[in-house]
């Protein structure tokens, strides 16, 4: 999660001009229109853990949640897999939220996106 925040940050900060993992970062210069009507640019990632999917960060959240609630299975309590059941369904209702903010944020840019990073939380899967 770490990490991926900081792709981004280095990303932006130097206009994308970046490599991660070893080579040239894929970027989609986009463009979206502010609620003043003014036409901002915006860089989108996707290489890294972006280009992995386009929520990636849920997923090591997820699998901490994952690691705390799993000694309870010892214990033949399922009560304690309640953090990580609330949690799963909060970042999945998330991820459609921000997949819709985006969409109308970006518009085609989101689709370009879409078609090069495929997979939404988690790779292959979903």
């Amino acid at each position: 999660n770490w990490d991926a925040d900081q792709q981004k940050i280095t990303f932006r900060e130097n206009d994308g001009n970046v490599e991660i993992w070893g080579k040239k970062a894929v970027k989609i210069q986009a463009v979206y229109r502010t609620d003043l009507g003014i036409n901002k640019p915006s860089l989108l990632l996707a290489s890294g853990w972006w280009g992995v999917s386009r929520h990636f960060h849920y997923l090591p959240e997820l699998m901490a949640a994952f690691c705390w609630s799993a000694p309870t299975l010892w214990s033949g309590n399922v009560l304690g897999f309640a953090y990580w059941v609330f949690l799963l369904c909060l970042l999945t209702h998330r991820s459609f939220r921000d997949e819709e903010r985006c969409s109308t944020k970006y518009g085609t840019y989101w689709d370009e996106y879409k078609k090069l990073v495929p997979y939404r939380i988690v790779p292959y899967l979903f």
